[in-house]
C-alpha cells in the first residue's frame, strides 16, 4: 500500500492523467490531492472530473485548497465573483462552457459543486504525515489550526519550523517555478508550476520516489533525499 501525495494540479487535465498513467495506483493506495484543481491552466472542468472517478474507488482524499475557496464563495455576490475572474477564474469558467465562450456559474456541475463543498476536506493526517494545502502553525495540534493558514499560509523557507508532532509535513500553495518540489527536511512543498513551465509532481510518502509529468506528457522521476 502506497500514500500517494499530489500537488497543485490548477486545470492541468493533461499533466494529472499523464502523471496517473505513469504512478498507477493500485486499489490498495491512498490518493492525497492538495488543492487547488481549479483556475490558471486550461481545464479545470476536466481536472474534477478525473478526480470524481478517483473519489468514486473510495481511495482519494481530497484536500481544498485557496482557489477552490475562491470558487466556492464567487457564487455569494458580484464582487467575489469578480475577485476569483481575476485570480485565474475565468480559465476555469471557460472550460465549463459549451460554446467555448467566457462561461458562468450556471455551467457548472451540482456534481462539481458538492465535490468541492462537501467531498474536499481541509486536511488529513498519519501516524507518521501531515497533509495541507499550504502550511500550518507549528505550535497548535491539527485540530486547533486556523482555515486561514491551511488554505493561504505562505511557506518561507527562512522561518519554516518543524511541527510540533514530529511529522513530516506534505504541502502545495507556495510554487517553486524550479520545477522541482522544495524538501526543507520537515517540509516538503510540491506546488510545482504545472500550468507554467513547471511540472505536476506525485510522492510516494514512505519511499520518497518522485513522478512529475507536464502539459505536453512528458514523464520524469526522481527522490526526495536528492533534492535539498
Amino acid at each position: 500500500m502506497r500514500t500517494l501525495a499530489i500537488g497543485d494540479i490548477h486545470g492541468c487535465s493533461q499533466a494529472l492523467r499523464a502523471l496517473l498513467d505513469a504512478v498507477k495506483p493500485g486499489p490498495d493506495d491512498w490518493l492525497i490531492t492538495l488543492g487547488d484543481y481549479v483556475d490558471r491552466g486550461p481545464d479545470s472542468y476536466g481536472v474534477i472530473e478525473q478526480l470524481l472517478g478517483l473519489h468514486r474507488t473510495g481511495r482519494l482524499i481530497a484536500l481544498r485548497g485557496n482557489h477552490e475557496e475562491m470558487m466556492l464563495l464567487a457564487r455569494e455576490s458580484q464582487e467575489k465573483l469578480r475577485c476569483w475572474l481575476e485570480c485565474g477564474g475565468k480559465l476555469a469558467l471557460r472550460s465549463y462552457s459549451a460554446l467555448g465562450d467566457a462561461g458562468k456559474l450556471a455551467d457548472v456541475p451540482d456534481a462539481h459543486w458538492h465535490f468541492l463543498e462537501r467531498l474536499c476536506i481541509d486536511w488529513h493526517e498519519t501516524d507518521t504525515h501531515i497533509f495541507v494545502h499550504a502550511n500550518v502553525c507549528p505550535s497548535l495540534p491539527m485540530d486547533e489550526q486556523l482555515s486561514l493558514m491551511l488554505r493561504w499560509g505562505v511557506l518561507d523557507r527562512a522561518r519554516s519550523e518543524p511541527h510540533c508532532s514530529g511529522k513530516l509535513l506534505i504541502c502545495g500553495h507556495t510554487q517553486q517555478r524550479s520545477g522541482l518540489p522544495l524538501n526543507l527536511g520537515h517540509t516538503v512543498c510540491l506546488d510545482t508550476w504545472p500550468y507554467g513551465n513547471g511540472w505536476l509532481t506525485c510522492l510516494d510518502a514512505a519511499t520518497g520516489q518522485i513522478w512529475q509529468a507536464n502539459q505536453a506528457g512528458r514523464l520524469r522521476t526522481l527522490w526526495l533525499h536528492e533534492i535539498g
